[in-house]
């Protein structure tokens, strides 16, 4: 946990308190806020998160870098600056030290808000999907910095999956040799994404907020690897994104990307993109729904979280 006077970590007077008196708090990433809407969109979507988490009775912690300092909970002029300056970086937990060094400002990903929100000691985490083995792994050896990140980070992660660009299988056994514990929210298979299932199995389902905030006791009993528990929770049927048009649009992108030489950092931002465009932005509002679901249960666990 933090020290008062921290230099590069400032909790906002909000999370200080709520952190002090064992109140629930919910973390939030800035990444979707900067990178992941159109302006001024993405802006409402920012308030409209943190609105879900109040409504629920927690205290929401969006999480990011300004000017070199990471914040844990923005205030609205913060929020402004995440969703309008076009100059922003987006930060990955490796990014940290250098952000901080060259006083830079960025939004921060899955790996970074995991590890500065348990840094903070914040222990509920929600976001859309997470970062996973790529596609062609055998080839590239591609795989996002959230699973390193989660295998050794206490953090219970709310998500809808892993982003369905990747290879879902293989991100599944990569959790699962790092020791992450996956538990599937009144699912037994693994959410997609976009879609409410990937067809993929899941071990463990849970069924309640309150099981999920035992599974969190159960490993802080245990102690052992400081792992993250991550709470698979699909996007309702009736909201996700049609399959066939997912499908097909989805084998265009990857074509696309061949075609053009699309790899690295850039693969992820293409696919997506070509995605919201080839789906009339059906997928955009796929997410944002998948998003909004991970936000309510999230809160419910920090609220059953701090009764404990």
């Amino acid at each position: 946990m933090h020290r008062a006077a921290d230099p590069i970590l400032r909790p906002s007077d909000e999370v200080a308190e709520a952190l002090a008196t064992g109140a629930p708090v919910v973390a939030l990433e800035s990444t979707i806020i900067s990178h992941g809407l159109p302006q001024p969109r993405n802006l409402e979507v920012a308030r409209e998160l943190e609105d879900i988490v109040r409504a629920a009775g927690a205290v929401p912690a969006t999480i990011a870098v300004l000017d070199g300092v990471a914040h844990v909970g923005l205030n609205d002029v913060e929020l402004e600056r995440i969703a309008t300056e076009s100059d922003l970086r987006k930060l990955s937990q490796r990014d940290l030290p250098v952000a901080a060094a060259l006083k830079a400002s960025g939004a921060t990903t899955v790996s970074a808000t995991s590890f500065l929100a348990a840094r903070a000691g914040i222990r509920i985490f929600a976001t859309g999907g997470l970062g996973g083995v790529h596609r062609g792994w055998s080839q590239a050896q591609d795989e996002s910095a959230d699973l390193d990140t989660l295998a050794r980070t206490r953090i219970t992660i709310v998500c809808a999956g892993v982003k369905s660009i990747l290879d879902v299988p293989a991100t599944l056994q990569r959790l699962e040799t790092r020791g992450v514990t996956v538990a599937g929210y009144r699912t037994d298979t693994f959410p997609g994404f976009y879609l409410h299932s990937s067809g993929e199995p899941i071990d463990w389902r849970i069924e309640s907020a309150d099981e999920a905030a035992a599974i969190m006791r159960g490993q802080d009993a245990f102690g052992g690897q400081e792992s993250a528990l991550i709470v698979a929770n699909p996007i309702p049927v009736d909201k996700q994104l049609d399959p066939a048009l997912h499908d097909r649009v989805l084998s265009e992108a990857l074509a696309a990307a061949d075609r053009e030489g699309v790899t690295g950092q850039k693969i992820t931002p293409f696919l997506l993109g070509y995605l919201v465009d080839g789906t009339g932005g059906a997928s955009l509002e796929a997410n944002l729904a998948a998003v909004r679901g991970n936000v309510t249960l999230a809160a419910q666990i920090a609220l059953s979280w701090s009764r404990a």
